[in-house]
């Protein structure tokens, strides 16, 4: 497991190598807008089998997807004229929208058995490189182990993973962020909150009320 420490200075060398991770199926830990994230290239099957594998996560609760734009996020999924509005008025941002997903050959443990898809444009300037440098779809699953916090706090993140068999490639480590709640579910389908996170109910329940005007 390689621990790369992340500066302003060396960003550039930095994501060069998390590119080169990703691209060789690797599963990197992750700094994002909310906590460190478990991320890996969504297309590549066992690229996605190691991340369950590493979480210890059961194959039947699928993995959330980040995307670089709406326009990346219409390849998987069809998004209505109601949805796009709702979604333009929080991506990037901390909210995880879930959407029926197109007909794809994607890995399993990604679209759910009601063909439903979870996807989220994130807002942090390493991991928003990140995917525009990679130009594919990544898997993103808080840095844990099943059972256990999701936390900001990079040695806590290191300490669960450091004597397990199964453990990620690369480690960005940009030290402690900032104390972040876990991203808001929303199904888009049924505009219902399933997981409440860091964009309140209110601000959800407002912009659906604005939409349906």
């Amino acid at each position: 497991m390689k621990i790369l420490k992340i500066t302003p200075e060396n960003l550039k060398s930095v994501l060069k190598q998390a590119v080169l991770a990703i691209k060789k199926r690797g599963v990197i830990i992750c700094p994002t807008d909310t906590v460190y994230g478990l991320i890996a290239n969504a297309k590549n099957h066992s690229a996605v089998k190691k991340v369950f594998k590493i979480k210890k996560r059961k194959i039947n609760n699928p993995l959330p997807v980040f995307v670089k734009d709406l326009k990346a996020a219409k390849k998987l999924t069809d998004i209505n004229k109601n949805q796009e509005r709702f979604l333009k008025k929080f991506w990037p941002g901390q909210l995880t929208a879930v959407l029926k997903a197109k007909s794809l050959k994607l890995p399993k443990g990604i679209i759910s058995r009601e063909n439903k898809i979870g996807l989220r444009v994130p807002n942090y300037k390493f991991l928003n490189l990140l995917l525009d440098k990679v130009n594919c779809p990544l898997v993103a699953t808080s840095a844990n182990i099943s059972g256990k916090k999701a936390s900001v706090k990079i040695v806590e993140i290191l300490k669960q993973f450091k004597y397990k068999k199964n453990k990620p490639d690369l480690v960005i480590d940009a030290g402690n962020l900032k104390l972040a709640l876990p991203s808001t579910v929303v199904d888009l389908i049924e505009f219902k909150v399933i997981r409440k996170g860091k964009v309140s109910k209110n601000q959800i329940l407002k912009t659906i009320n604005e939409i349906k005007l």
